[in-house]
Parts: structure tokens; sequence; C-alpha cells
């Protein structure tokens, strides 16, 4: 139906739909390219007849207004629009109707829509809101996906609410043996071990287990020797203070869902793989040591189109695989932290997050590169080896995001990366590979730029310099781009802004990440903080001497050691400072 205050057909450049989308059913708005309404609401069920309504809608106004483009925006209420999206992509796709269709981030369509209608909150104004923003703001449109990639993000989904829900079930046997028998999370920190579940299963309170013979508790597969003794010796001393068969009966219960729930996973975990494997063009991201089939199926399943990141740092802040400042607060001893302390950032994906652990735990071994980088980061911290396995996270997500680039395997033998001697720490490259180390031969085209974005000097290792080497800080600073350092200080995500000109917290006299009196410019390469207290500026190597407390000439030379630069053009013996 169309509205009672338009009197005669006009034509119009474009028209723009917003669609709320929910569980059982839709609401649509239409308006034209003066903001104006061009056809009544529409509130269509999801089904085949209320598709059918908003197609005919659509074969409404084209007919009224002639052919005109229409911008569409779905405001995605979780996975309730993907079937509309993939109706809406058949239509595009039939020539039928002039569709550009984009589905937007559920936060920013909410902050549009309060900065246009204020704290107005209905399907009607979220539909009107959305329709707004795809004519005033044209975003980019959402490429559809293939079947197997979106059956692969829902076997990805059910994964992660499933291990999600498997830790809620460990923590529930933590509390239940908390009480029948504390003194078990004292000999074993994974209370999810198989060993660990059948003697609980078998013996489910610290009473039970003290009845037990030596020979019984060896017959229990994987139960290591050494643990039988204190296991009877504790049982017998035990402070639990629940017993009996009711508790008992709940103990083997939770035992049972653990199980089920395990697996469950390792179901998932194989589908997952299989259908990663049936995908029609192989990203290769399982030929990265480390990264296995089902660590390579989630991490597809996330990223989905690698295209959506311009740079590898864009990828490794998606997922937050990097630090973050911490500066405030009390630690457990009840004393003040320090000035500043970095602790793996909190966002991204949990899921991924739990599977690249592992897949770094494994490629610290078989990897040469994050090898090669986890010792030089070890033989730095030798304290704090899971800062170590961070970077080893965010090695392996360079490398996929490489691979995937160029569409080669990845090459362990494309450099001789160094191997450490038995106790030494190793030297290796602190340096991300780019596409062309990776994949063993030069990209064409604009992948290579793309990929190499932050990756620039990446290559085999050459010695460290010492205090007497002579360095050039402007050949320092040609080599090195402001946004390489920024990513590299984990100060990247906290920036704020769209062009060369990025506003932010100061990392230099602000701990809390407040304010935006910090500016740098990532074209020209130089920072400055507009406080007075503070009034820092300069480039990449007063950045770094401020932030690490070293004069300029041990900031260059740290800079030189960090990202494997040359500190002078060779065949030159200029020194500064």
């Amino acid at each position: 139906m169309l509205p009672r205050s338009a009197s005669a057909p006009q034509a119009l450049r474009c028209i723009g739909v917003g669609i709320d989308t929910s569980r059982y059913g839709h609401y649509a708005a239409f308006l034209s390219d003066d903001l104006q309404p061009a056809a009544d609401e529409l509130a269509f069920a999801e089904s085949a007849d209320g598709y059918q309504q908003l197609q005919s809608r659509f074969d409404a106004l084209a007919r009224r207004h002639g052919p005109c483009p229409f911008h569409v925006r779905l405001d995605a209420a979780g996975q309730y629009a993907d079937n509309l999206l993939h109706f809406l992509h058949g239509l595009h796709a039939s020539g039928a109707l002039a569709l550009t269709i984009s589905c937007g981030d559920p936060q920013r369509n909410k902050n549009y829509r309060a900065a246009v209608f204020g704290p107005q909150k209905s399907d009607p104004v979220e539909a009107r809101a959305a329709a707004r923003f795809a004519l005033s703001e044209r975003p980019a449109p959402v490429a559809p996906l293939s079947d197997v990639l979106r059956t692969l993000r829902q076997i990805a989904s059910r994964l992660h609410a499933l291990v999600r829900q498997r830790t809620r079930l460990i923590n529930q046997l933590h509390h239940l043996l908390a009480l029948t028998f504390p003194e078990l999370a004292l000999l074993t920190k994974d209370l999810a071990a198989g060993w660990v579940l059948e003697l609980v299963h078998r013996y489910p309170t610290a009473a039970r287990l003290a009845e037990a013979s030596a020979e019984d508790l060896r017959g229990i597969s994987y139960l290591p020797d050494q643990q039988v003794g204190p296991l009877r010796a504790r049982a017998g001393t035990s402070v639990a203070s629940l017993r009996g068969p009711a508790i008992e009966e709940l103990v083997r219960d939770q035992v049972r869902q653990l199980r089920d729930s395990g697996a469950r996973q390792k179901r998932l975990e194989n589908l997952l793989a299989h259908t990663y494997r049936s995908l029609p063009q192989d990203n290769h991201l399982a030929t990265i040591p480390g990264i296995g089939a089902v660590t390579a199926a989630v991490l597809t399943a996330f990223i989905l189109d690698i295209d959506r990141f311009a740079t590898p740092g864009k990828l490794v802040a998606y997922f937050g695989i990097l630090p973050i400042e911490v500066a405030s607060g009390i630690d457990r001893d009840g004393k003040a932290r320090g000035p500043k302390r970095f602790v793996m950032n909190r966002r991204g994906n949990d899921l991924v997050r739990r599977y690249l652990w592992m897949a770094a735990l494994s490629a610290i071994r078989f990897n040469p590169a994050v090898r090669a980088l986890y010792a030089r980061v070890v033989a730095r911290h030798p304290g704090h080896k899971a800062v170590a396995v961070g970077h080893a996270m965010r090695k392996l997500l360079h490398l996929a995001y490489a691979v995937w680039k160029t569409g080669r395997p990845f090459d362990p033998a494309h450099f001789p990366w160094p191997s450490p001697a038995p106790g030494e720490p190793d030297d290796g490259d602190a340096a991300d590979v780019s596409p062309k180390q990776a994949a063993g031969r030069k990209p064409v085209g604009p992948a290579r730029s793309a990929a190499t974005a932050a990756c620039e000097g990446s290559g085999p290792d050459r010695p460290g310099p010492d205090q007497g080497t002579s360095v050039d800080f402007s050949h320092v600073r040609r080599q090195l781009p402001m946004a390489r350092v920024l990513d590299q200080l984990g100060l990247a995500p906290r920036l704020r802004g769209t062009g060369p000109q990025r506003r932010g917290a100061c990392p230099i006299h602000r701990g809390d990440a407040r304010g935006r009196t910090f500016s740098v410019n990532l074209e020209q390469h130089v920072f400055q903080c507009f406080d007075s207290r503070c009034g820092a500026k300069g480039d990449i190597i007063d950045l770094w001497a401020r932030l690490q407390g070293l004069s300029l000439r041990d900031a260059a030379l740290d800079l030189v050691r960090t990202f494997d630069l040359e500190p002078t053009p060779r065949g030159t013996e200029k020194r500064n400072g």
C-alpha cells in the first residue's frame, strides 16, 4: 500500500530500506532520497509469505518510481538475519532489482539511532534509523557467503557455546569437590583430566577414597603412580564437610555431564575439520606448523574473508592478541601496582584465543619462525614465559594472514630461521614474515603491499647492534613507520580516527587510558601531547625513548634490535648521539 500523501509518481535517485530483524518476523521502513517516506512501513513474518510481501513492496516501488537502486540496511539481531540476507542476495543476483545490501554492527546501529531519534526504541524507530543510515552513510555492501562458509560458522558457533558450557561444568565440579574432597585441587590442576574424572566417579567423596586400597587406585587408567600415596593420605585427613549417598550421586552426575560434553566437543571438532576441508578454495592455514585442521577451521569461521583486514595488525587487533597497559589498582599482595604493567587484552573471541593458545604451544616446538621469536622473548623476559606465548600467538596470526593473502602454503625452509643450541637462548627474528617469506615466492599485485604493510624489513637475522655500533637516526626513521611502532607498543587499538591523524590518551603521562590529548600523524610519523603538564612530541625515536625510559641513542639502538633494522646505510660510518 502506497502513502496517501503521494499524489503522483516521482522519479527518485535511490530508495533507502531499513529492516529491523527478529526471530519470528521483521519490520521494514522505506525512505526516498530526501529522507521522506517512499512507502508504508511493512511488518512481515519469517516465512515464504512474508518474504513474498517484501518482494511485492520492492516491485511496487520499482514500478512507481522507475528503475532506481535500493540501499538496504539490516539491523541484525543474532543470526535472525541470515535467511533474509540469503533471500535479498538472491533477488540481486537474479537481476530483478538493483540492491546494495549491508548488515550493520548492532552497537553502531544503536549509536546512530540514539543520535537521530534520541531515547526512542521500537521496531519502527530501528527500521527508520537503518534506512536513514543506508541513505546518508552509504555503507559498503556485504558479500554473500558460500553455503560451506555459513555452515562452518554455525558449527563454530555451536562449538563456542559448548566450550563455554564445559567450562561452567568444570567450575561446578570444583565447587562440589570443595565440599567433598577439597585437597584434590591441591594435588592436580586439571580436574577435567580423564584419570581425575574416573577417580571421582568411583570415589566421589574423601571418605570413600580413604577406604580404597593402593591396588584399587592403580587400576585407574593413566593415574600416575606417584599420586597414589598422596591421594590416600590426603583423603584420610580431609577437611571435607559433606558425605553420604546423595552427595555422591550429585558428584557422579556432574562427572557424567562433563564426559558427555567432552565427547560432544570432539564430535563437533571432527565435523568442523571435515567442513573446513570441503571449502571450495583452500586458504592453506593448516599448512602452518602448529595450526591444525580444527584451529584453521575456527580461524576461518570467524575471519570469513581475509580482505576484511587491510593489514596483519588489524587481524591481531580483531582477536585481541595484544598487550594492554594496566597501571592502577592493587595486586593480590595488597601492594600498589607499578606505574606500567602489561597484560594480555581480554577483547576478542575467547574460542579463537583458546585454540590459538594451544596452537602457539605446538608452534613453539615445530614452527621455525615462531620458535625463533619465542626464544628471543624468553631470553629478554625469562620470568614471564606466558608473555612469549602471547607473542607466538600474534606471530601465528601474521603467518595466517600472509598465506591466506597470497594463496600459497607456508614454506618453513624459505628463510634460515636460527635454531638455538641446547641450553642456549635463540636470537631469532622479531619481525613478522611477509607473504613473500611465507609462500616462498614474490606475490603479484597489491596482495604483497597489503600483507606487508606492517612487515617491512623482515628477513634473515642480522647480528644485534652493541653500544659501539654507529646509528643513523634518519636512516632508522625511514625504515620504520609510526603505525608499526604503535602496533608493537599495543597503542594502536586505543587511538581513534579514520584518517592519518589519530587521537587518544597520552601513554607517557596518563596510565588510565583517559583523555584525548595525544595526537599521532601516521603520514608524517610524528606525535605530540597537547597537555601542558606533558608536552611530549617528536618522532618514533622520541616516542620509544619516552616510553622505555632510554636516551635517544639507546632508543634508536633498541629499535634496531627490536625491528631488525639497519643501523646505518650500507657503506657509511655516520654516528649520532
